[in-house]
């Protein structure tokens, strides 16, 4: 099984559709039973690639939707250990990105975290509270593990701290497409286009869009300002959350996403 920063490029390099097609899940909701069938939905609703959250007491930069189903998954006793599993799972089918907030990468120990990753099968990790000053370490862990640390970048970076976080960037960049949190927005097209020209500009590796992505007909609108991939995750959490049968709603709704970049 190839992982790693190889398994992300290839991804991405798929022929035959506008974009890869990232979504998110938060690994743990509504349990883990449910979340296992919901990561293989998700592989067989045409991901290229998997955004698996670990749940988090206090996620920064999740709207209320993620936020939620964090909360949700905590009480029903999903363990980072747990999440890592379902990750395993999933690997041998589709690369799997990590979303984790930095207390739980620092509380475990940079390497220990890192090797855990690594061998459960990931390919990289995001860490949206980590600032570039203070990601060599992790970095370097991760780089230590065959992991692509994959870095953030938003309207708000200056053009000389995206190019900095663009020239230390593994795997790929993820922009936000707007300021905020995550959560599904009405209309986003516009801020589509600035943000990618910027991102692009700053890195040699491809970007993916995420934040405020809810419809196809947006996914289709980033894919066509540019990105590489796109990161969906609020709409399909909100599915989970609100389907009596949450395996079949996301694989439809991934499916949807999947025809609309293709």
């Amino acid at each position: 099984m190839t992982q790693g920063a190889d398994a992300i490029a290839a991804a991405f390099a798929g022929d035959g559709r506008r974009a890869a097609l990232m979504p998110y899940m938060m690994g743990g909701f509504p349990d883990m039973d449910t979340s296992r069938r919901i990561a293989e939905a998700y592989a067989d609703g045409g991901a290229d690639l998997v955004e698996l959250g670990v749940p988090f007491s206090d996620p920064l930069a999740d709207g209320p939707v993620i936020h939620a189903a964090g909360t949700a998954a905590l009480r029903a006793g999903a363990t980072t250990h747990d999440v890592l599993a379902v990750g395993r799972a999933l690997a041998e089918r589709v690369p799997v990105v990590a979303m984790v907030y930095a207390n739980l990468v620092m509380a475990r120990g940079l390497e220990r975290f890192a090797d855990d990753l690594a061998t459960h099968g990931l390919s990289g990790l995001i860490v949206p509270d980590l600032p570039l000053e203070e990601s060599d370490a992790v970095r370097a862990a991760c780089d230590a593990c065959g992991l692509a640390l994959v870095p953030l970048v938003a309207p708000t970076t200056p053009d000389e701290r995206m190019a900095r976080i663009g020239a230390s960037a593994r795997g790929f960049v993820y922009a936000v497409s707007v300021a905020g949190t995550t959560g599904e927005r009405v209309a986003l097209s516009d801020a589509f286009a600035a943000i990618m020209t910027r991102a692009k500009a700053s890195t040699e590796l491809p970007v993916a869009l995420g934040f405020g992505i809810g419809t196809p007909e947006q996914a289709r609108e980033a894919a066509d300002a540019g990105a590489d991939g796109v990161i969906v995750g609020s709409r399909l959490v909100r599915a989970v959350a609100e389907a009596q049968d949450a395996p079949a709603a996301v694989h439809d709704l991934v499916a949807q996403f999947a025809l609309a970049l293709r």
